[in-house]
């Protein structure tokens, strides 16, 4: 468990955090830490709990630009923010336990990263109804979160990374249009996978090409399924899953020894070593879900309040892995309505 103290006020203003634990016994750790957004002026103090479902690049990115957001709103509108960061380690009971203990210690309200995360704060806040701003959910309505996006229903509202899958894979085909055979690697138990994976299919049948599925629950069976397929397929599709976003960096260099690019849901993956990605910018994400967050915290109804999907216009490409590859991605610069971002390999 770690502290982190952010004040933002007045010179010589002090603003005093109290942690707030994620008590109970759990089978795997739970990382909490308090940050604190003090405005210029005094004003209406807020709780705020950032449960996040796991770490990953992209998740931890989503939390970073929340937190800045509320920090910045916090001091232009004279309210006080105080946030708790929370960890599920992507383990249900570790999630359940998180939640109850939010519950009970009183937030205002809860912003969950990532589809666990949200659906374990949902149920855990059936009774009292505490506010949830969820983000990065890429099928708010098939996880049960909300009963539509302009009418969220309920408690809960939030923002939306909903992939679609036909972007990417067009991307494949402006690559290499003679690929007779795409890999589809993902954890079946992830919810956000399941709709994503139906379309690719959907769209591989419609082409005539064959298609290899391979999945994975841990990182190894993700690395392992890898090796299982890698010899096999010309491209591999993965959509915005959290198990291989895990295990990128560990199975990066399997595809780029075997000249097989890696076509991913999230630019996280591509920081990590996949080719490209073609998706939302998870900065503006968090941000917009702060704002989300701020506006039912003075009383915006989430029911109300409709889910914001956010553009996926951003291709990004990793320029050390299409160097490998050998491949040229000035190809996607002629797909209309999208921007092409480079970066390089990251290690974190």
């Amino acid at each position: 468990m770690k502290k982190r103290i952010i004040a933002l006020g007045l010179a010589g203003a002090m603003a005093a955090v109290l942690l707030a634990g994620c008590g109970g016994a759990s089978s795997k750790k739970s990382a909490a830490s308090d940050g604190s957004a003090a405005a210029e002026t005094s004003g209406k103090t807020y709780k705020v709990a950032i449960v996040q479902t796991m770490d990953h690049a992209s998740l931890d990115q989503i939390r970073k630009a929340v937190e800045s957001e509320l920090d910045a709103k916090s001091k232009a509108e004279g309210i006080t923010i105080k946030y708790t960061e929370f960890n599920g380690q992507n383990d249900t009971s570790t999630l359940n336990t998180i939640g109850s203990d939010v519950v009970s210690d009183g937030y205002d309200c809860i912003i969950p990263i990532a589809t666990l995360a949200a659906q374990c704060m949902q149920n855990a806040a059936e009774d009292s109804k505490t506010p949830i701003v969820f983000a990065a959910i890429s099928d708010p309505v098939g996880a049960g979160l909300v009963q539509s996006l302009k009418k969220p229903g309920g408690n809960v509202t939030g923002t939306s990374d909903y992939l679609d899958a036909s972007q990417l894979l067009d991307m494949i085909f402006e690559q290499n249009p003679k690929a007779k055979t795409i890999g589809l690697l993902y954890n079946k138990s992830e919810d956000s996978s399941e709709v994503p994976i139906k379309e690719a299919k959907k769209y591989l049948d419609k082409k005539g090409v064959k298609y290899i599925e391979k999945t994975g629950t841990t990182s190894d069976e993700v690395s392992a399924a890898v090796d299982s397929m890698v010899d096999k397929v010309d491209a591999v599709f993965t959509p915005t899953d959290n198990t291989v976003a895990q295990a990128e960096l560990a199975i990066a260099d399997k595809f780029i020894k075997h000249k097989v690019p890696h076509y991913a849901g999230a630019d996280s993956f591509v920081r990590n070593g996949a080719y490209a990605t073609c998706g939302v910018d998870y900065t503006e994400l968090g941000t917009k879900t702060a704002d989300m967050a701020v506006k039912v915290l003075k009383g915006q109804d989430p029911a109300e309040l409709p889910v914001s999907v956010m553009d996926g216009n951003i291709i990004t490409v990793n320029t050390d892995t299409a160097k490998a590859l050998g491949l040229d991605y000035s190809v996607f610069k002629s797909i209309k309505g999208k921007k092409v971002v480079t970066v390089k390999t990251s290690k974190e």
